[in-house]
């Protein structure tokens, strides 16, 4: 009997004790446990509004000659004379050189003397001192004559057939032309043409007629205008681009070919809302693009954005973003979903 007694004792004791223990442990957590405090962002914000937004896209491109044309007469010959140098801005018509004129001056001969046969066979048939068929013959080989003269004419003395720059010389005078390569070579620079290559997804905005801006590395500064002159038909399969030509005045000359320029074609214009870039977060290894939008309740919501044309510090905003809603432009690194934020510039 008195054995059980002690057991129940101490039993009873450790029930106690780790009774005590519990409760004790449950007063301490009580005591510490600190309610977290709600951090208040301080950012400065903008209303999005809508805007004109012109659609742009812009390309690099090579000045070109409107024309070029390679001087050189159809034959070999003896170069007599050249009255042009590179680097000569020379008319349409001007002469440029000048070849043996030898032959020219046989059958310029020959050709004095048809004319007089010509007209002499001309007068007697109008008698009816020569019958039609021998008139005829006598005035075709007349014309024949003629054409032949003077398509040596042209092959003998050389003119300009555009007004341009001369860019290459390849013979002096007194040289035999070899028919290896012109004389010279002539590129017309008034006006002068890109050929731009845009992408197959513009094909459809793109007219004939379009305006287009350029600027050249080489001329720092200055902005030409010209116009999209023609469009090719086709679109290259490798690079899913279509050829546009776009002329431009060039009335100072000052634009060369080989030039290295960069061209802005102007699409259209679209009534879409606007917001500086500073307010646009992209998340890293998506490619998405948010905007944190300000609530009526003081906090914040991450809302994905679609994104039209950048123009200069502001982004065209296509949807995700209403006009009127109230958005962080600056402060937005520091944000998440939910955060309370304060605004400090109204």
């Amino acid at each position: 009997m008195k054995q059980t007694t002690f057991k129940t004792i101490i039993l009873g004791l450790g029930a106690a004790a780790m009774v005590s223990c519990g409760g004790s442990g449950s007063s301490n957590t009580a005591q510490t446990a600190v309610a977290p405090t709600e951090v208040t962002h301080n950012v400065e914000v903008v209303s999005a509004s809508f805007s004109d937004v012109p659609q742009q896209s812009s390309y690099s491109s090579t000045i070109e000659a409107f024309a070029v044309n390679n001087i050189a007469p159809q034959s070999a010959g003896r170069i007599r004379k050249i009255n042009a140098e590179v680097g000569d801005y020379v008319t349409k018509g001007q002469v440029l050189a000048e070849m043996d004129r030898i032959q020219l001056d046989q059958l310029k001969l020959q050709l004095q003397n048809d004319s007089t046969e010509y007209s002499r066979i001309k007068a007697l048939f109008q008698q009816g001192g020569v019958s039609q068929s021998d008139f005829e013959a006598v005035e075709l080989a007349y014309k024949v004559r003629k054409t032949n003269y003077k398509n040596l004419l042209e092959n003998t003395v050389l003119r300009a057939p555009i007004t341009g720059f001369v860019t290459a010389r390849n013979y002096d005078e007194g040289d035999m032309y070899s028919m290896a390569q012109p004389l010279f070579t002539v590129q017309q620079v008034l006006p002068v043409k890109l050929l731009v290559g845009i992408s197959e997804s513009e094909y459809t905005k793109v007219k004939k007629g379009d305006k287009v801006e350029i600027t050249v590395d080489a001329l720092p500064g200055r902005t030409f205008t010209g116009n999209v002159n023609r469009l090719y038909p086709v679109i290259d399969a490798a690079t899913h681009t279509f050829q546009a030509e776009v002329q431009v005045p060039n009335a100072d000359r000052i634009l060369r070919p080989g030039m290295y320029a960069r061209v802005t074609v102007t699409f259209g214009v679209n009534h879409s809302v606007v917001l500086p870039d500073q307010a646009v977060v992209k998340m890293e290894g998506t490619g998405q693009k948010y905007v944190y939008i300000v609530n009526d309740k003081g906090t914040v919501n991450f809302v994905p954005v679609e994104l039209g044309v950048h123009n200069g510090f502001n982004y065209e905003i296509l949807s995700g973003v209403n006009e009127g809603d109230i958005v962080v432009v600056k402060g937005a690194a520091a944000l998440k979903e939910g955060a309370k934020v304060k605004i400090i510039n109204k």
